[in-house]
Protein backbone atom coordinates (compact mmCIF):
# COMPACT_ATOMS: atom_id res chain seq x y z
CA UNK A 1 0.00 0.00 0.00
CA UNK A 2 1.44 3.62 -1.24
CA UNK A 3 1.02 5.16 2.05
CA UNK A 4 3.65 6.84 4.28
CA UNK A 5 3.74 5.16 7.78
CA UNK A 6 3.64 7.69 10.79
CA UNK A 7 3.11 7.32 14.42
CA UNK A 8 0.12 8.64 15.44
CA UNK A 9 -0.73 6.25 18.88
CA UNK A 10 -0.48 9.24 21.29
CA UNK A 11 -2.81 11.49 19.16
CA UNK A 12 -6.24 12.48 20.45
CA UNK A 13 -7.32 13.04 16.52
CA UNK A 14 -6.01 9.68 14.83
CA UNK A 15 -8.95 8.91 13.03
CA UNK A 16 -8.86 12.68 11.71
CA UNK A 17 -5.08 12.22 10.79
CA UNK A 18 -5.64 8.21 8.73
CA UNK A 19 -9.05 10.17 7.26
CA UNK A 20 -6.78 13.12 5.74
CA UNK A 21 -4.19 10.83 4.52
CA UNK A 22 -5.98 8.16 3.06
CA UNK A 23 -8.39 10.83 1.69
CA UNK A 24 -5.12 12.27 -0.17
CA UNK A 25 -3.72 8.81 -1.77
CA UNK A 26 -7.71 8.50 -3.07
CA UNK A 27 -7.60 11.93 -4.76
CA UNK A 28 -4.16 11.74 -6.06
CA UNK A 29 -4.10 8.48 -7.45
CA UNK A 30 -1.69 7.05 -5.00
CA UNK A 31 -4.52 4.20 -4.02
CA UNK A 32 -6.12 3.25 -7.34
CA UNK A 33 -9.86 2.43 -8.52
CA UNK A 34 -10.32 -1.31 -6.59
CA UNK A 35 -7.79 -1.27 -3.98
CA UNK A 36 -8.65 -2.84 -1.27
CA UNK A 37 -7.86 -0.79 2.16
CA UNK A 38 -7.18 -3.45 5.11
CA UNK A 39 -7.49 -2.05 8.48
CA UNK A 40 -4.67 -4.17 9.65
CA UNK A 41 -2.50 -3.01 7.69
CA UNK A 42 -3.40 1.01 8.04
CA UNK A 43 -3.30 0.27 11.42
CA UNK A 44 0.14 -0.69 11.76
CA UNK A 45 1.47 2.19 9.48
CA UNK A 46 0.16 4.77 11.72
CA UNK A 47 0.96 2.73 15.03
CA UNK A 48 -2.46 3.04 16.19
CA UNK A 49 -5.77 0.85 16.75
CA UNK A 50 -8.12 -0.56 13.83
CA UNK A 51 -10.71 1.85 15.63
CA UNK A 52 -9.64 5.02 14.26
CA UNK A 53 -8.91 3.27 11.25
CA UNK A 54 -12.62 2.20 10.84
CA UNK A 55 -13.47 5.28 11.83
CA UNK A 56 -11.49 7.01 8.81
CA UNK A 57 -12.76 4.79 6.39
CA UNK A 58 -16.65 5.07 7.80
CA UNK A 59 -16.40 9.00 7.03
CA UNK A 60 -14.70 8.23 3.40
CA UNK A 61 -17.32 5.59 2.64
CA UNK A 62 -19.64 8.66 3.51
CA UNK A 63 -18.13 10.63 1.16
CA UNK A 64 -18.16 8.23 -1.65
CA UNK A 65 -14.25 7.99 -2.32
CA UNK A 66 -14.93 4.42 -0.81
CA UNK A 67 -16.90 1.49 -0.70
CA UNK A 68 -17.97 -1.77 0.70
CA UNK A 69 -17.63 -4.93 -1.29
CA UNK A 70 -18.58 -8.48 -0.48
CA UNK A 71 -15.57 -10.77 0.29
CA UNK A 72 -13.40 -7.40 -0.34
CA UNK A 73 -14.37 -5.37 2.86
CA UNK A 74 -13.53 -1.50 1.87
CA UNK A 75 -12.34 -0.88 -1.69
CA UNK A 76 -11.59 2.70 -3.41
CA UNK A 77 -14.41 3.87 -5.13
CA UNK A 78 -14.76 3.74 -8.88
CA UNK A 79 -16.48 5.88 -11.23
CA UNK A 80 -19.00 5.10 -14.07
CA UNK A 81 -19.28 7.42 -16.67
CA UNK A 82 -22.66 8.01 -15.77
CA UNK A 83 -21.62 8.87 -12.42
CA UNK A 84 -19.08 11.17 -13.95
CA UNK A 85 -21.71 13.25 -16.07
CA UNK A 86 -23.92 13.42 -12.93
CA UNK A 87 -21.24 15.03 -10.52
CA UNK A 88 -19.54 17.26 -13.44
CA UNK A 89 -23.37 18.48 -14.11
CA UNK A 90 -24.03 18.92 -10.18
CA UNK A 91 -20.82 21.12 -10.01
CA UNK A 92 -22.11 22.88 -13.42
CA UNK A 93 -24.80 23.87 -11.10
CA UNK A 94 -23.18 25.58 -7.68
CA UNK A 95 -19.88 26.75 -8.29
CA UNK A 96 -21.49 29.45 -11.05
CA UNK A 97 -23.61 30.35 -8.25
CA UNK A 98 -20.87 30.47 -5.88
CA UNK A 99 -18.74 32.64 -7.95
CA UNK A 100 -22.05 34.95 -8.70
CA UNK A 101 -22.21 35.48 -4.99
CA UNK A 102 -17.99 35.75 -4.31
CA UNK A 103 -17.13 38.16 -6.91
CA UNK A 104 -18.83 41.33 -4.68
CA UNK A 105 -16.75 40.38 -1.86
CA UNK A 106 -13.77 40.03 -3.71
CA UNK A 107 -10.63 41.99 -2.24
CA UNK A 108 -7.53 43.08 -4.66
CA UNK A 109 -5.60 40.94 -2.32
CA UNK A 110 -7.93 37.73 -2.84
CA UNK A 111 -7.73 38.53 -6.39
CA UNK A 112 -4.20 38.64 -6.44
CA UNK A 113 -3.44 35.07 -5.32
CA UNK A 114 -5.72 34.18 -7.67
CA UNK A 115 -3.79 35.57 -10.38
CA UNK A 116 -0.40 33.95 -9.45
CA UNK A 117 -2.17 30.41 -8.97
CA UNK A 118 -4.05 30.80 -12.51
CA UNK A 119 -0.21 31.80 -13.89
CA UNK A 120 1.45 28.84 -11.59
CA UNK A 121 -1.24 26.48 -13.67
CA UNK A 122 -0.39 27.65 -16.59
CA UNK A 123 3.44 27.17 -16.51
CA UNK A 124 3.27 23.92 -14.81
CA UNK A 125 5.08 21.27 -16.40
CA UNK A 126 4.16 18.30 -13.82
CA UNK A 127 0.85 16.45 -14.61
CA UNK A 128 0.58 15.52 -10.73
CA UNK A 129 0.72 18.86 -10.10
CA UNK A 130 -2.21 19.72 -12.41
CA UNK A 131 -5.13 18.74 -10.26
CA UNK A 132 -4.34 20.47 -7.36
CA UNK A 133 -2.90 23.92 -9.38
CA UNK A 134 -6.64 23.85 -11.34
CA UNK A 135 -8.16 23.32 -7.14
CA UNK A 136 -6.31 25.90 -6.04
CA UNK A 137 -7.20 28.48 -8.66
CA UNK A 138 -10.69 28.05 -8.79
CA UNK A 139 -11.03 27.12 -4.56
CA UNK A 140 -9.49 30.93 -4.20
CA UNK A 141 -11.79 32.61 -6.45
CA UNK A 142 -14.97 31.02 -4.21
CA UNK A 143 -13.33 31.60 -0.85
CA UNK A 144 -15.40 35.16 -1.01
CA UNK A 145 -18.65 33.47 -1.13
CA UNK A 146 -21.02 33.21 1.56
CA UNK A 147 -22.66 30.11 0.67
CA UNK A 148 -21.49 27.76 3.28
CA UNK A 149 -23.42 24.63 2.13
CA UNK A 150 -22.79 25.19 -1.55
CA UNK A 151 -18.98 25.58 -0.78
CA UNK A 152 -19.26 21.94 1.20
CA UNK A 153 -21.06 20.17 -2.23
CA UNK A 154 -18.61 21.79 -4.82
CA UNK A 155 -15.76 20.57 -2.59
CA UNK A 156 -17.06 16.65 -2.51
CA UNK A 157 -17.97 16.76 -5.82
CA UNK A 158 -14.56 17.85 -6.86
CA UNK A 159 -13.08 15.49 -4.35
CA UNK A 160 -14.93 12.71 -6.32
CA UNK A 161 -13.89 13.93 -10.14
CA UNK A 162 -9.91 14.93 -8.68
CA UNK A 163 -8.23 12.49 -10.73
CA UNK A 164 -10.68 12.06 -13.35
CA UNK A 165 -9.91 16.15 -13.56
CA UNK A 166 -6.19 15.27 -13.90
CA UNK A 167 -6.34 12.44 -16.58
CA UNK A 168 -8.67 14.65 -18.43
CA UNK A 169 -5.86 17.78 -18.86
CA UNK A 170 -3.28 14.80 -19.71
CA UNK A 171 -5.08 12.77 -22.21
CA UNK A 172 -6.99 15.72 -23.92
CA UNK A 173 -3.57 17.64 -23.80
CA UNK A 174 -6.41 20.43 -21.71
CA UNK A 175 -3.81 22.60 -20.42
CA UNK A 176 -3.46 25.09 -22.72
CA UNK A 177 -7.62 25.40 -23.15
CA UNK A 178 -7.83 25.51 -19.63
CA UNK A 179 -5.52 28.14 -18.37
CA UNK A 180 -7.09 30.18 -21.19
CA UNK A 181 -10.38 29.97 -19.90
CA UNK A 182 -8.95 30.39 -15.97
CA UNK A 183 -8.01 33.61 -17.26
CA UNK A 184 -11.17 34.49 -18.91
CA UNK A 185 -12.83 33.50 -15.85
CA UNK A 186 -10.43 35.76 -13.10
CA UNK A 187 -10.41 38.98 -15.39
CA UNK A 188 -13.99 39.25 -15.33
CA UNK A 189 -13.74 39.18 -11.41
CA UNK A 190 -11.24 41.64 -11.81
CA UNK A 191 -13.86 43.73 -13.68
CA UNK A 192 -16.60 42.69 -10.92
CA UNK A 193 -18.65 41.03 -14.00
CA UNK A 194 -20.40 38.27 -11.69
CA UNK A 195 -22.90 36.91 -14.52
CA UNK A 196 -20.27 36.68 -16.76
CA UNK A 197 -17.78 34.77 -14.22
CA UNK A 198 -20.70 32.75 -13.49
CA UNK A 199 -21.37 31.66 -17.35
CA UNK A 200 -17.82 31.17 -17.91
CA UNK A 201 -17.71 29.13 -14.78
CA UNK A 202 -20.37 26.85 -16.16
CA UNK A 203 -18.67 26.67 -19.71
CA UNK A 204 -15.52 25.62 -18.20
CA UNK A 205 -16.96 22.52 -16.17
CA UNK A 206 -19.22 21.47 -19.19
CA UNK A 207 -16.51 21.36 -21.49
CA UNK A 208 -13.96 19.67 -18.94
CA UNK A 209 -16.89 17.15 -18.66
CA UNK A 210 -17.13 16.41 -22.89
CA UNK A 211 -13.64 16.13 -22.99
CA UNK A 212 -13.31 13.68 -20.20
CA UNK A 213 -16.13 11.72 -21.18
CA UNK A 214 -14.52 11.20 -24.94
CA UNK A 215 -11.51 9.47 -22.71
CA UNK A 216 -13.35 7.51 -20.44
CA UNK A 217 -13.67 3.52 -21.24
CA UNK A 218 -17.35 2.47 -21.12
CA UNK A 219 -18.23 0.23 -18.49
Amino acid sequence: MKLKSMDISATASASSIVFDALRTAIIEGQLEEGEPLRQDEIARLFNTSRIPVREAISRLEEQGLVKTQRYKGAVVAGLSPEEVEEIFNLRALVEPEIIKNAVPRMSMELLSQAREKCSDFSASKDPMEWGNLNRDFHETLYSASDLKYFLEIAGNAIDRVERQIRAQLVMSNGMERAGREHFGILEACEKGEAEKAADLTRAHIMGAKSSLLQFLPKK
